[in-house]
């Protein structure tokens, strides 16, 4: 069995370019494809939702795969997957093939991002596994910085096609055999009914009752945090302006937010030992909740609100993996992750066209201090779990 260091940089490495090929793509491709085409902006744009909801979709069913059969063949899979959404969207010759290229890309997604990862790594090592899920979040933290100059420079020389080509040959030759080199193969495992008891025993001997309740708060404070997340990775630059700040200025303060959740992971990684998952999702949810109302209240150093926001994101990307790990501890863990994920997506998916319709009906202000009580509730959530898990205590 390959060693927890080479699984991890496996699972890493495969994170950056995962993410790179699918959800970070159209920053870089959109205009292009738009001039080359003629195709609406909107609908081009459109793609990436349509793969965040196809991703949400499938992925309880990528969680009770991983949970059978472990992370390797569904990881593995969903690298071929990828590679063939890419080719289909290099070949795109009407908007109708372009969005069926990201059905097929969304299901590449919901096999291979955080999610199924987490999963994996929490089949192979149980609860040993927070460290792992910390360590590979930093890993993916350099997505973006890694794969929008790469995009940029393949456009350029290969146009938009030649670049889809491009990453999709990177999926076949680069990381399916890295999959099957790093991670283990691992038995299969007769699941359902009676790893869902079985969970739930040893989840009352560590004193943490496993509740719909408990799932459901769980799952709703997530998925408003997705929510926030991507409809505020979308209009940043569109509220940073309407501040009075300049494109350029806006996207340079927009940076900020990347080695933000670098920093904030890595901190993360060097403490975790030392307290419960539940105090990084505490943590997680109170910087963004702080982050957005700051910018709300439209502080004079906009760095200020960016920066805490940028540390809440990347808290709540270890949070996600880690606090179910606790929460639902063993063999249904894998399940477990699937099917919060589903909602999270799903949200990421329509929070491109609630934040336009947000903006278009209340404006930025409005917009924001929407954004800001949903971040408000998240942290209640957050408390709202810390709270029960106090009483589960005595």
């Amino acid at each position: 069995m390959p060693g927890r260091g080479i699984v991890i940089s496996g699972l890493g490495i495969g994170q950056i370019f995962a993410w790179g090929s699918s959800y970070y793509l159209p920053a870089v491709l959109a205009k292009p494809i738009v001039d080359d085409t003629g195709w609406p902006l909107a609908w081009v744009i459109g793609g990436l939702s349509i793969g965040l909801l196809v991703a949400g979709l499938v992925s309880p069913w990528m969680g009770r795969t991983i949970g059978r059969r472990g992370g390797r063949p569904v990881l593995m899979a969903s690298t071929v997957l990828l590679a063939a959404g890419l080719c289909v969207l290099a070949l795109a010759d009407s908007i109708s093939v372009y969005l069926a290229a990201w059905v097929v890309i969304g299901i590449g997604m919901g096999a291979g991002l955080y999610d199924p990862a987490f999963a994996s790594l929490g089949r192979l090592y149980g609860e040993a596994a927070r460290s792992a899920i910390t360590s590979l979040t930093l890993f993916g933290g350099f997505a973006s910085t890694i794969c929008w100059p790469l995009s940029a420079f393949l456009v350029i020389h290969f146009g938009w096609r030649g670049t889809c080509f491009a990453y999709a040959a990177f999926n076949l030759a680069v990381l399916l055999p890295l999959y099957a080199v790093t991670l283990p193969r691992e038995a299969e495992r007769a699941l359902p009914r009676a790893v869902t008891v079985t969970a739930r025993k040893e989840a009352r001997e560590s004193g943490v009752r496993q509740t719909r309740l408990l799932f459901i708060v769980l799952a709703t404070a997530i998925t408003l945090s997705a929510m926030i997340s991507t409809l505020l990775s979308v209009h940043l630059l569109t509220i940073l302006q309407s501040r009075g700040v300049g494109l350029t200025a806006a996207v340079a303060l927009g940076a900020l937010v990347g080695p933000s959740q670098v920093g904030a992971r890595t901190i993360e990684f060097l403490i975790a030992r030392y307290h419960h998952p539940i105090w990084t999702k505490l943590a997680s949810t109170l910087l963004v909740a702080f982050g957005v109302a700051a910018l709300w209240a439209s502080l004079p150093f906009l760095a200020v609100p960016l920066i805490f926001y940028g540390a809440g994101i990347g808290l709540e990307s270890i949070a996600r993996g880690t606090l179910p790990l606790v929460l639902f501890a063993g063999p249904g863990y894998a399940a477990t992750m699937g099917r919060l994920a589903r909602p999270s997506l799903i949200a990421q998916a329509a929070a491109p066209s609630i934040g336009a319709a947000l903006l278009s009906v209340y404006g930025v202000n409005g917009t924001v201090a929407t954004l800001a009580v949903a971040a408000a509730v998240s942290f209640g959530l957050a408390c709202g779990i810390y709270v029960t898990l106090e009483m589960g205590r005595h």
